[in-house]
């Protein structure tokens, strides 16, 4: 009878257990993280008389989690995906909105090259001049205007950045805390501090990248993608935050030692911020700057092929900043650089350090080596007067470097949000072409002045007047006013040139003939450099010749669009494969509620039975004494 009493009270004590498992299951079933638990219960041992053998109830050994290490892990492991997916097209849906927004600079560039047109129409008008500097203005400010904004999503991400590291800190710090507290509580399984610690490492995932190994003392050692350990046991070892070792405004992350460590995170929110800010904010502001940089080059270019109202040679409509250059803050030498764009159509979107490594072998050049920020090596030249040149930049280096000093050279990022008009004053258009040519009177031959172009604007007897005159077999000779001469033979489609002037022909010269170039005497009538101005929106300016203003622009609003659609794209696929995860995960550890209200039945049953039994024992036991009284 005591056995059979024994036996109810386990089975009263089992289901009671069970009871308040169920029970907490139940209030726990909306509970972010929460675990199903359940009572893992075995048979005591029985005893042997000899002959068989009676069990002695039951025994609840513990109450266990339903838990799976693999569909776990994979739940972290979309959850980064998915969180660098939402940050990405959050930014890119942003950047997408600030095209929008900054004005057209498409019709703010076709409006301006339109100006030219009606500068052409009358060339003496002061009206249609002033109205193209005002064109000039808006399409500077439309640059402007998008160049600032980018720079202050810049200054937002940077922020971004430094809170998500503030968040990674924290969840380490909270991690590394519960690892602690499970780790005391030795061969017991504490249900709630391990749904807990899953739950901080499923957000730590959210916000960077990581890989998670399970030790035997039950703590988990969490690592980075840069290959930090950023949980060990109790200890827990964060990121820190730094400026740029060229740029005090840009934001880098660092472990606990110090180093850099910006280009190897990736996954999560904080990956996605950084891959961001370099791949696609980097990429869109260099080409808005190359854009930029080439409507003010190509037209300053022609601007000094042409002359004013009054007279005077073209001078520069824009004015332009220049590639910026940056020292790395640890460098030991007194060198300083500057840099300059020497050939806009070999200019690409790339930015630039340039390292002293004191050695001519290649790919250095002079003593210093020439690599995208990307990593990628790009080959340089030495020039006569001792500058540097390479993929249209120039560099001229003073002072002493130190090997191992560098600099970081952004060419065109910049451009867009400095780019400004040089002059308000209307007569300051050259409209006019700077030379004219004129065929002799007596000439005998086929050959007619098609166009005189001005190569090089600084050479000093560019309006000294020349002659250029042909003997037999296309020979000619050409005179300048100083008694400069030069000859040579012509062929036809290639100008002849000298003294910064080039003259195209059409058709074929006789022995005799003769062509004077001069400087144009009739600037207040004449329109062909305005003519050439208005369509140099048509002409190819970048990409080796290829590509125009126009198309460069297209390709801007398309290279912002096209990452807003892979973005969206991106995250459509990365939150169906985080909800697969959590579906797959939550089918093993979610709580049930058909499950669990047929669990309160089954053990409130088993309660009332266990009770039965209990009440038939002390039947039994009554029975017995009264019996024995008798």
């Amino acid at each position: 009878m005591s056995s059979l009493l024994n036996i109810g009270v386990t089975g009263l004590n089992a289901a009671q257990l069970a009871l308040q498992v169920t029970g907490n299951n139940i209030a726990n079933a909306s509970t972010t993280g929460y675990s199903e638990q359940s009572v893992q219960q075995v048979d005591m041992v029985g005893q042997n008389n000899g002959r068989y053998t009676m069990g002695t109830g039951v025994d609840v050994i513990g109450v266990q989690r339903a838990y799976s290490q693999y569909l776990t892990q994979a739940l972290w492991s979309s959850n980064s995906s998915m969180q660098g997916a939402t940050t990405t097209t959050n930014l890119t849906t942003a950047l997408n909105g600030l095209l929008q927004n900054s004005g057209n600079l498409q019709s703010a560039m076709d409006s301006f090259y339109g100006g030219f047109n009606d500068v052409a129409n009358s060339p003496s008008d002061l009206s249609p001049r002033q109205a193209l500097l005002g064109d000039a203005s808006t399409l500077t400010a439309a640059f402007n205007t998008f160049g600032q904004q980018l720079d202050q999503q810049r200054q937002q991400v940077n922020t971004q950045i430094s809170s998500t590291v503030s968040d990674i800190n924290t969840l380490v710090q909270q991690i590394a805390t519960l690892n602690t507290s499970i780790s005391q509580a030795g061969s017991s399984q504490p249900n709630s501090l391990l749904d807990q610690r899953d739950q901080l490492v499923n957000q730590l995932a959210g916000d960077t990248g990581i890989s998670v190994a399970a030790q035997p003392d039950g703590t988990l050692s969490i690592y980075s993608t840069s290959g930090q350990v950023m949980v060990s046991g109790s200890y827990s070892y964060g990121f820190q935050v730094g400026s740029s070792p060229y740029d005090t405004s840009t934001t880098d992350v660092l472990n606990t030692s110090g180093t850099d460590i910006t280009n190897s995170l990736s996954g999560g929110t904080l990956g996605a911020l950084l891959s961001y800010r370099t791949n696609t904010l980097d990429a869109a502001q260099n080409q808005l700057g190359r854009t930029a940089l080439a409507v003010a080059q190509s037209v300053n270019k022609q601007q000094a092929n042409g002359l004013t109202l009054t007279g005077a040679k073209g001078q520069p409509i824009f004015v332009v900043p220049y590639p910026s250059v940056a020292a790395m803050k640890a460098n030991l030498g007194t060198a300083s650089v500057s840099a300059s764009v020497s050939d806009i159509s070999s200019l690409t979107n790339d930015n630039y350090i340039l390292t002293y490594t004191g050695s001519n072998a290649s790919p250095s050049v002079n003593g210093w080596s020439l690599a995208t920020t990307s990593g990628s090596s790009v080959a340089m030249t030495a020039n006569a007067d001792g500058t540097l040149s390479a993929n249209g930049l120039t560099f001229s280096v003073s002072g002493n470097a130190q090997v191992g000093d560098s600099f970081q050279i952004l060419p065109t990022q910049n451009v867009a949000s400095g780019i400004s008009v040089a002059t308000s004053d209307p007569n300051a258009i050259a409209a006019a072409a700077a030379l004219v040519g004129t065929p002799a009177s007596a000439n005998t031959g086929g050959a007619t002045v098609s166009s005189v172009n001005v190569s090089d604007s600084t050479n000093a007897n560019l309006f000294s007047g020349a002659t250029v005159t042909f003997g037999a077999g296309n020979s000619y000779t050409v005179t300048d006013g100083a008694g400069n001469t030069s000859t040579g033979t012509y062929t036809s489609g290639t100008p002849i040139q000298f003294d910064g002037w080039s003259l195209n022909l059409s058709g074929t010269p006789a022995s005799g003939d003769s062509f004077a170039v001069a400087e144009n005497s009739s600037g207040l009538n004449d329109n062909s450099n305005a003519l050439t101005m208005a369509g140099l929106g048509d002409v190819g300016v970048l990409d080796g010749g290829k590509t125009t203003t126009v198309a460069a622009y297209a390709n801007l609003t398309n290279q912002i669009g096209l990452a807003g659609s892979m973005a969206s794209s991106n995250l459509t696929t990365q939150t169906g494969l985080y909800n697969q995860a959590t579906s797959a995960q939550q089918s093993l550890a979610g709580v049930n509620l058909d499950q669990e209200a047929a669990n309160l039945i089954k053990y409130q049953q088993a309660y009332q039975a266990s009770a039965q039994v209990i009440s038939t024992s002390q039947t039994l036991f009554s029975s017995l004494i009264t019996a024995i009284q008798a």
